[in-house]
């Protein structure tokens, strides 16, 4: 347990970034997790951003390996992983480099001087020591040798050196659990579970945490320790959910309230694969995950899924879109119920694999030959991947048409306090399905509200049917090379889409409902857009935001709300994808557009001065 006899006084915080960084192979994402726990474990509200290196083992100890990730805790509502960091722990040389810029100018800045040596600032690009040629100047600095330390608090299980460091970034935790006065006994249950075949391992974690620990409490460098007490949160059970687990909890939800079996044909692709793994230990819930050869094979395995009567899903990011085109035109075509996750991130072609975009949008609309319309949803926050997963499953099976749902690489790498739904809370999903031996049974019959037709499962008596990719004759699905015919059929496909817009909720609005400035956005960006439309709004700017879940069709109200606006400005993380939809939709109005192709997440402070910005041109 912690001694809670302190030397230092403890300062109270409404809320704390901090941000982890260090070569690839420093154990930065474990460390950030392990803190994100205790977070979760103190009551904290928070958001995290994991950043992972883009190049495939980059050489070690040089800016284009560090790996980072940033949590943003508090006791107020956290809606974005922050903007600059409180405190930063820098392992090596490249980490500081790579990450000062991302450092508030007062931080508390941990070092593992170790690794400042001159071989260390040759790979980082230095010419010179940074800890002594004042470029630190304004931070506090805490300097530790936390290699040698680490290997002298292990030295007695007669560990060899490299096994030994593996454990120096549980130092740091243990440094950084000491500054905000968190517990050890929480981690140390990680040690137990994670490391369970290899008590050695759990007790060089052990023994590293606490020499961390004591080493922060017993240094001078730090004089204070912070406290930032739990936030006011809905009675509930939560846990820290990433986005790409919260989407298979979403579909394992979908297929318990559809009554259907869950089928996911996948392929592992940066960064959806977690949503494959997450899904194989499910096997309990009825739960089938097949990793399929590539991502033609993956989607084509789900269509014969959906075509038996299960509920498919196919997970993938931008490249295995592409690949999964022709298939996902089929489905259109035979107009079967399938779920299409697109994790998306930095393109095009390979891109930038571990970095995240909005940039797959026109993709997602238009991708596919001939005119093939299917919903498009885009899920929010990490935690909306949940419910985001579950609506795309309602909305497929219900309306019997493939649907599109939009993730990226921060929501789905990225993590935050879920509170855990209870299953009779969810709405239920009601399959279309035919029953047997009727005799009014033709396969593209339709429903009257949805322009859905049955789903016939295979095997029911007195159904036998046949579709396929060819063109369909209307209500009987006879293949038809009828011109006439065809044309009906188009449009019959795209109005089932459109009609969806009477099955989702209308677009609301935050700030007031007319006025000077709208500003737009879509899918991942809706943390940090609405921390900084709330800060303005704080600060009595007249300002308004609009934020899409529901890309196609879009919500009725739409047009409604745009008119009432004198300027829009639509943000996004591609070079103006969703303006242009808009532009399409909505040609009447004038639409400003602010965009950032970084493979990074816009910040608060930047968004702010755009917004201020053009609330200056108006009044000048």
């Amino acid at each position: 347990m912690m001694d809670n006899t302190k030397k230092n006084p403890i300062v109270e915080l409404d809320n704390v970034v901090l941000r982890f960084a260090g070569d690839s192979g420093d154990g930065m994402q474990l460390t950030g997790a392990l803190f994100s726990d205790s977070a979760a474990f103190a009551g904290n509200d928070f958001a995290t951003f994991p950043d992972y290196p883009a190049e495939i083992r980059a050489p070690q100890g040089t800016v284009a390996g560090v790996s980072g990730f940033q949590i943003h805790f508090g006791h107020t509502n956290i809606h974005t992983s922050g903007d600059l960091a409180d405190v930063l722990v820098a392992m090596n040389p490249a980490s500081l480099k790579a990450t000062l810029k991302w450092t508030k100018p007062s931080a508390t800045i941990i070092v593992d001087t170790d690794t400042f040596i001159d071989k260390g600032f040759e790979k980082a690009g230095y010419t010179g020591n940074p800890l002594e040629d004042n470029s630190l100047d304004g931070f506090n600095v805490i300097k530790a040798p936390i290699s040698m330390l680490t290997k002298k608090a292990v030295e007695e299980l007669d560990l060899d050196n490299k096994v030994a460091l593996k454990s120096k970034n549980m130092f740091a935790l243990g440094i950084v659990l000491y500054l905000f006065n968190r517990e050890l006994d929480k981690t140390n249950e990680f040690f137990e579970r994670k490391f369970k075949k290899n008590p050695i391992i759990v007790e060089a974690n052990k023994r590293v945490l606490r020499a961390g620990f004591n080493f922060a409490e017993n240094i001078e460098a730090i004089s204070q320790t912070y406290n930032v007490q739990p936030a006011v949160l809905e009675k509930g059970t939560y846990r820290n959910i990433t986005g790409n687990v919260a989407t298979a909890w979403g579909f394992l939800a979908a297929a318990e309230k559809s009554g259907l079996q869950l089928f996911l044909g996948s392929y592992p692709i940066t960064p959806a694969t977690e949503i494959l793994q997450e899904l194989t230990k499910h096997k309990q819930l009825g739960a089938k995950a097949f990793q399929a050869e590539d991502e033609i094979a993956g989607i084509c395995s789900s269509i014969g899924a959906s075509y038996t009567g299960s509920l498919a899903l196919t997970s993938t990011s931008g490249p295995g879109l592409s690949l999964k085109s022709e298939a996902i035109g089929l489905a259109v075509m035979t107009e079967l119920p399938i779920v299409i996750v697109d994790v998306q991130r930095g393109g095009p072609s390979t891109g930038l694999p571990t970095k995240s975009e909005q940039s797959d949008l026109y993709q997602a609309l238009f991708g596919r030959n001939g005119e093939a319309p299917v919903i498009v949803i885009a899920a929010i926050t990490s935690e909306d991947c949940f419910y985001s997963a579950f609506e795309a499953s309602k909305l497929a099976v219900e309306h019997m048409t493939p649907v599109i749902l939009l993730t990226d690489g921060a929501l789905a790498n990225g993590s935050e306090v879920f509170r855990i739904p209870k299953m009779a809370q969810m709405p239920k999903i009601t399959p279309p399905i035919a029953k047997a031996n009727d005799p009014l049974y033709k396969p593209y019959i339709r429903n009257e509200d949805k322009l859905s037709r049955q789903w016939a499962i295979p095997g029911t008596e007195g159904l036998r049917h046949r579709i396929g990719g060819l063109e369909k004759e209307n209500g009987s699905g006879n293949v038809s090379h009828d011109p006439m015919n065809h044309q009906i059929m188009t449009q019959i496909r795209d109005e089932k889409v459109q009609r969806v817009a009477n099955f989702i909720p209308e677009q609301k609005i935050i700030g007031a409902e007319e006025g000077d400035l709208l500003v737009v956005s879509w899918g991942g960006t809706y943390g940090v857009m609405l921390t900084a439309v709330e800060k303005m709004l704080a600060d009595g700017h007249t300002i308004s935001m609009a934020h899409f879940k529901y890309i196609n069709p879009l919500p009725k109200n739409t047009d409604e709300i745009l008119k009432k606006f004198k300027k829009i400005l639509v943000c996004e993380l591609n070079n103006g994808q969703f303006v242009n939809y808009l532009r399409m939709k909505y040609p009447a109005y004038n639409y400003q557009q602010y965009n950032k192709v970084q493979g990074l997440p816009f910040m608060v402070s930047e968004l702010e001065e755009k917004f201020i910005s053009i609330l200056n041109d108006q009044k000048s």
